[in-house]
């Protein structure tokens, strides 16, 4: 055989073996609320996720080698999506909790953050039943907090106002419409920062801790009996965390880390 023929059969072979690799990865859908919930997941102009939720995915899925396909879905149907196989996991700040776990499985936590009360400026009340009696509290459908508040706030006087985005409730606060907004302290936090966030609202406080409701930290959905891609993506949090890269893309986003205690 000539050189040049040699030089082609394994170029050839080569090329084989690289297309064997790449069809190995393993494709998944991964499910995200299709609502933007900064500074976690959010479209960019173009229409491209960005976030810190983003980059945690990307350095999780290079890690375990998994092709990850985002793919958003309202957030109240997101369970359902995964349990009927239109997506494959869930990576989408969705808190651990005992209930959830009674239809699907979760991963090991990848964050845990506490859950806070906002307010408009001048307004004084805490973050309690008591504070709050007598007012109206927003809150996201199909949340931790939303099971908090109808648990603890709304048998003292409270309304409870439930909305299908983060981002309707903050609207209403801001137009007065209702008096408080309870959620994850980060995206509040984030809200507080804009413009219109600075002009109306401040910071109550968070509220007293209730690992049954509000769950043990936020991990990645999965079908009950994936134990093999549970086991992959573990490892690979595990993993993005002890060789600092987890560490690196958070620094963007917080000056704290997000992982918790």
């Amino acid at each position: 055989m000539k050189k040049t023929a040699k030089i082609v059969v394994a170029a050839a072979a080569l090329g084989i073996i690289a297309a064997a690799g790449a069809a190995s990865a393993e494709t998944i859908k991964v499910g995200l609320a299709a609502e933007p919930y900064p500074p976690f997941t959010s479209p960019d102009a173009t229409g491209n996720w960005q976030g810190w939720e983003i980059d945690f995915q990307k350095s999780l899925c290079a890690e375990a080698k998994l092709d990850c396909v985002i793919t958003p879905v309202a957030w109240d149907g997101i369970i359902p999506a995964l349990t009927s196989k239109k997506i494959d996991v869930i990576i989408g700040s969705m808190t651990i909790t005992e209930e959830r776990m009674k239809t699907i499985d979760f991963s090991d936590r990848y964050y845990k953050t506490p859950s806070g009360v906002i307010g408009t400026k001048g307004a004084a009340f805490e973050p309690t039943p008591e504070g709050l009696a007598g007012k109206t509290i927003g809150v996201q459908v199909s949340t931790t907090q939303e099971v908090y508040a109808n648990k603890y706030f709304s048998g003292n006087g409270t309304t409870v106002k439930v909305y299908q985005t983060q981002d309707e409730a903050n609207q209403d606060l801001i137009a007065g419409r209702i008096d408080a907004v309870q959620a994850d302290l980060i995206p509040l936090e984030d809200f507080l920062k804009t413009e219109e966030g600075k002009a109306c609202c401040e910071m109550k406080g968070v509220v007293k801790d209730d690992p049954a409701t509000l769950g043990a930290g936020t991990g990645i959905g999965l079908r009950k009996g994936e134990d093999e891609l549970k086991a992959k993506l573990n490892a690979a949090i595990k993993a993005i965390r002890a060789n600092g890269t987890y560490a690196e893309f958070s620094k963007k986003y917080f000056s704290f880390d997000i992982y918790g205690e």
